[in-house]
């Protein structure tokens, strides 16, 4: 169930632009400008220096993240939950390492996957794809902002 918004394989989904600000509250981020994918089946947000890391005898996984371009990468951990391998926007294979991470568009929230890679040359640090999606929304392929406008 999506808190506050639809469950998934209900017929009132919430209709999305193919970019919109999307909150990672399990990683104290906001406002990331993401893609949405329905070609990708994991999302995937941009990360660099990542390290498989050990907390209190769990697997974590240590990455650096910068949310704008003017701003210095800040360093974030999450508790890895998998390693798969992953075919990326250019049809090569990637080890990936995957993280839990909390998800929310405007007031729906829910409980997700991310797969950690370089997005450097992408034009969005977070994509997100079918697994996500399919929890209730429509991707609107000529739409935009459609739960708010990115703060310029």
């Amino acid at each position: 169930m999506v808190a506050g918004g639809t469950a998934r394989g209900s017929r009132n989904k919430v209709e999305i632009g193919w970019c919109e600000m999307v909150d990672i509250p399990s990683l104290g981020l906001s406002q990331v400008h993401a893609k949405m994918d329905t070609g990708a089946v994991t999302s995937s947000i941009h990360a660099t220096r990542i390290k498989p890391i050990s907390r209190d005898g769990k697997p974590y996984v240590e990455f650096w993240f910068r949310l704008n371009s003017g701003e210095k990468p800040k360093r974030y951990e999450a508790l890895l939950v998998d390693r798969r391998m992953v075919r990326s926007s250019n049809g090569e294979k990637q080890d990936r390492y995957v993280i839990s991470a909390q998800f929310c568009f405007g007031k729906l929230c829910w409980n997700g996957q991310l797969t950690l890679a370089n997005r450097r040359s992408m034009a969005f640090p977070l994509l997100i794809g079918r697994r996500t999606l399919r929890r209730g929304f429509l991707v609107n392929s000529g739409r935009r902002w459609v739960l708010g406008k990115p703060a310029i």
